[in-house]
């Protein structure tokens, strides 16, 4: 059998990379995950002492509740404004165009920019949005400060900036469902919501599945904006999974014990991804 070796070459620009900084990284973290290294010197073999140090991890349990929160809230927002958006960009009405740059807009500035931005926005005392509830006679709300709205308000932050993309992924679903299935249904006497439950939802679920695995990926690895906007805090109310990892490698230099968290992490998001993807491939079939 003749090997075209040409089609290896197109592919080494990007497989040489991918090999060098992520597999061969995450198996460099699997062994750093079983020793005591602090940057400085030679990893220390400990065996399964860092998991079990996060087994009884008093923050460990916090961070995954914190992270678990952002998640409720962030994944299902995020997919139902991105499937609104590109619904109303899809049926072409006047000014379409700039509204589908408009939406997507956000997504293209950094985490850092925007996160700056939203600091700006909630900041208690001199933020904007506190300024015009103030003009309605709502009292200060502490944004970025409360425990009870911390959460809340990465969140927001979140959907401001990602649903572009969403909504860009769910449009492009919503262009590849043929126009006579609606048509079809219309005849038939469907309604608009008829037809959108019934035809369009249905045909929708790989753009739909694709985004909500987009989303669970990104809700468990949130850090920039949480570092970025509250540093964790306050209290440690808004502090992810990463966030923490970071903390504890990178400002503690314990690289073994938050090497383990992160192997914990990388289990979850690939037990959560296969288990999305077999229950989607079960719903379709």
């Amino acid at each position: 059998m003749r090997i075209d070796w040409s089609g290896y070459l197109f592919v080494a620009p990007f497989f040489l990379p991918f090999l060098i900084f992520t597999f061969l990284a995450i198996l460099f973290g699997v062994y750093i995950s079983f020793t005591e290294w602090g940057i400085v010197g030679d990893p220390e073999w400990v065996g399964l002492k860092n998991y079990e140090r996060a087994l009884n991890d008093d923050w460990v349990p916090k961070v995954w509740r914190n992270t678990l929160q952002y998640g409720l809230t962030v994944i299902p927002a995020v997919t139902i404004v991105a499937l609104a958006l590109a619904l109303f960009v899809n049926q072409k009405l006047p000014g379409y165009a700039f509204a589908r740059a408009a939406f997507y807009l956000p997504h293209v500035t950094s985490v850092t920019v925007m996160a700056l931005v939203w600091v700006w926005i909630l900041e208690t005392n001199f933020g904007m949005l506190n300024y015009y509830l103030g003009a309605f006679g709502i009292p200060k709300v502490p944004w970025l400060t409360n425990p009870s709205w911390v959460i809340l308000s990465i969140a927001a932050a979140t959907l401001w900036w990602s649903v572009g993309f969403h909504m860009v992924i769910l449009l492009a679903g919503l262009q590849d469902i043929p126009a006579e299935l609606k048509e079809a249904a219309q005849i038939d006497g469907a309604n608009s919501w008829q037809v959108l439950v019934n035809v369009t939802i249905p045909l929708l679920r790989p753009a739909l599945s694709l985004v909500l695995t987009l989303e669970v990926i990104a809700a468990l690895r949130v850090f920039g904006q949480i570092y970025l906007m509250t540093n964790g805090g306050p209290a440690g109310a808004s502090a992810s999974v990463v966030s923490y990892i970071f903390e504890v490698g990178f400002t503690r230099y314990q690289l073994g014990y938050g090497a383990a968290i992160s192997m914990m992490l990388f289990v979850t998001i690939l037990m959560v991804t296969v288990v999305h993807m077999r229950l989607f491939r079960e719903t379709t079939q």
